[in-house]
């Protein structure tokens, strides 16, 4: 009996800890957040980011944590909006998904959508130096993902003029789909110009209060390679929603 009883224990551990689906595991660590590579007329007075909010590169430890492989689609989010009748996005006839569209990104969503979307399923949105972990992956000082190559349409979704595509249309890097392009990715943080110079070395989660928040990785209606690298950051009011945003969910390493 004794041995049953133990046997049944380790077995309840194993299934609490299970994976979560659809999730990647994100290792804790410490890595250089920010852009550490120049452009070629980052001082001419026309520069497109004239913020230059993307420095300086400092040095972060982030805690392990969960990451949705992929954003979050049109299917999983019209079950949200079946289970609680939240909003759904404003291009959605009569609220109904459109047809044929169930794995492209949930798109028209604004930041409220999402927190919400990724509490009803038991998650979070993703600071923005976890998202940034997560698409740097081992890579320091690099522009993209998969390294400095130049990105091609075989990487990511890019320079479109009729919308996204499915979501991991074009493969994974270090388990993860569409980190780069696609559709734009809201953060969990606030938007602070000069936020990276005074952040906390770990953990860091934004500034306490702004207008903006964050979005993070490019979208299927840019160009490269200004808004594509992992480095940049954009912004848009919590209200926004564009056919250009859309978000993945984050959780703790522990739940």
């Amino acid at each position: 009996m004794a041995r049953r009883a133990a046997f049944y224990f380790v077995l309840s551990l194993s299934l609490c800890a299970a994976d979560p689906v659809g999730m990647v595991l994100i290792p804790g660590g410490e890595y250089l957040r920010g852009r550490s590579f120049e452009w070629a007329d980052y001082e001419v007075a026309w520069y497109p980011n004239p913020v230059k909010d993307d420095v300086p590169a400092r040095r972060v430890r982030i805690s392990a944590f969960w990451l949705d492989e992929a954003e979050v689609t049109n299917l999983r989010y019209a079950a949200f909006v079946k289970s609680t009748g939240h909003r759904a996005p404003y291009h959605w006839r009569a609220g109904q998904m459109p047809e044929g569209k169930g794995a492209y990104p949930a798109n028209n969503v604004s930041w409220e959508d999402a927190a919400a979307y990724c509490a009803w399923d038991g998650k979070r949105l993703p600071t923005e130096a976890e998202w940034e972990r997560a698409a740097r992956s081992d890579l320091e000082g690099q522009m993209y993902p998969w390294g400095n190559r130049e990105i091609t349409a075989k990487d990511a979704v890019f320079n479109q003029i009729d919308g996204p595509r499915p979501v991991c249309s074009k493969g994974k890097v270090g388990g993860l789909c569409d980190m780069i392009g696609n559709v734009w990715e809201w953060s969990a943080d606030w938007y602070g110009q000069k936020y990276y110079g005074a952040a906390p070395a770990e953990n860091p989660t934004g500034p306490t209060t702004g207008e903006y928040r964050s979005l993070r990785g490019g979208s299927w209606f840019d160009v490269p390679p200004l808004f594509l690298t992992i480095a940049y950051r954009s912004w848009a009011r919590p209200g926004e929603r564009s056919p250009t945003i859309g978000f993945r969910c984050a959780k703790p390493s522990g739940q």
